[in-house]
């Protein structure tokens, strides 16, 4: 009886072990079901507030509030005829009698503000200017750039290639920066009554081809003592004349 107790205890024992380790399986199963019933809201509430934030509607920002560049040259609560054209947008008539008054309807651009002659704020104006296209004002009326790459003592005289734009208080049809060919006008600094000086008094030396910037000829005149006098007699009128000038084809001052 003792032998066969032994082996039934044993048996129980196994028994109690699996059971137990069962019902430790069977907690653990519950517990990971609870955990993830748990976590569903959550997840459910983060996706929610993740499609209302993406749905929510989109603010554009506030505009820029930049004031333009031609602001600058518009006087503030000034008469609106008397702006600068930067300042206005007009309907012009191209086909308006050439070099005759003409009447054009205006209004401000954004940001520019100017009064009638009733110092009343308005946008709407008038202006009257003359019916000519810009590259046909008068050489005072612009203002063009300068080239120091062109001979400006040469025959017959050289041109270039000018960039001209119309001052700010001039009103014309058209582009008001356009190209326009130029004769050469530009000066380095040479002063024409220092030169004829030179050439009168040290031209035998060659002290005005010096001064000029032509050393080859001041040289050969003061290797010849001035052509034997000959040469600085030529030179004293061809200076004076203003035939000879500056070696960069500059004018005199």
């Amino acid at each position: 009886m003792a032998a066969l107790a032994g082996p039934r205890a044993l048996r129980r024992l196994c028994g109690v072990a699996l059971f137990l380790s069962q019902l430790y399986v069977l907690s653990g199963r519950a517990g990971s079901l609870m955990t993830t019933k748990h976590s569903q809201p959550q997840s459910t509430l983060a996706k929610s507030l993740t499609s209302t934030s993406t749905n929510t509607p989109y603010f554009k920002a506030a505009e820029s509030t930049e004031i333009p560049s031609y602001v600058t040259k518009c006087p503030s609560n000034g008469l609106c005829s008397r702006l600068p054209p930067d300042c206005m947008t007009c309907n012009t008539n191209y086909s308006c009698i050439y070099g005759k008054p003409a009447t054009f309807d205006c209004k401000v651009k954004p940001h520019v503000h100017c009064v009638d002659q009733n110092n009343q704020e308005q946008e709407n104006f008038t202006i009257n200017m003359t019916c000519q296209f810009c590259w046909q004002l008068a050489t005072t009326d612009y203002v063009c750039t300068n080239s120091t790459n062109c001979m400006t003592v040469s025959c017959p005289r050289q041109r270039y290639n000018a960039t001209c734009t119309v001052r700010d208080h001039i009103h014309c049809l058209g582009n008001r920066v356009f190209p326009k060919m130029l004769y050469c006008n530009w000066t380095g600094g040479y002063k024409w009554s220092t030169a004829l000086a030179l050439s009168i008094t040290l031209g035998g030396f060659g002290a005005d081809r010096f001064y000029l910037g032509q050393w080859r000829e001041g040289l050969g005149k003061l290797f010849s003592f001035g052509g034997l006098g000959i040469w600085t007699l030529i030179d004293v009128l061809l200076i004076g004349v203003g035939y000879v000038g500056p070696a960069d084809g500059s004018l005199y001052i």
